[in-house]
């Protein structure tokens, strides 16, 4: 038997919070290092199966930033930067997963 099959999944988990201290659970799909900086490709994570049944499956796209040694995550402000982000991420991982271009 494969060593592979052996492995058990341990998803990246983050947690965020808005500005109003709601706090949101995402699990990390995939991370990607351009000149522009490093960015990461999100889900949103629910407690309730519900919550995933109305969720849009849309991918959290954010960017890392780094501040006095500290990372933080941040929202692509550049339009054009965020769809070739996004571009690259799609591409990446539409072998993995079912992805419909809107």
């Amino acid at each position: 038997m494969s060593d592979i099959l052996n492995e058990e999944y341990n998803p990246d988990i983050v947690t965020l919070s808005d500005d109003d201290g709601k706090e949101y659970t995402f699990e990390v799909l995939d991370a990607i290092e351009t000149d522009t900086g490093r960015y990461l490709a999100m889900l949103p994570v629910y407690e309730d199966p519900k919550s995933l049944l109305d969720d849009s499956g849309e991918l959290v796209i954010v960017k890392v930033e780094e501040e006095n040694g500290e990372e933080f995550y941040s929202e692509i402000e550049d339009d054009d930067e965020y769809e070739t982000i996004a571009d690259a991420f799609v591409d990446r991982l539409e072998n993995f997963f079912e992805i419909s271009e809107k």
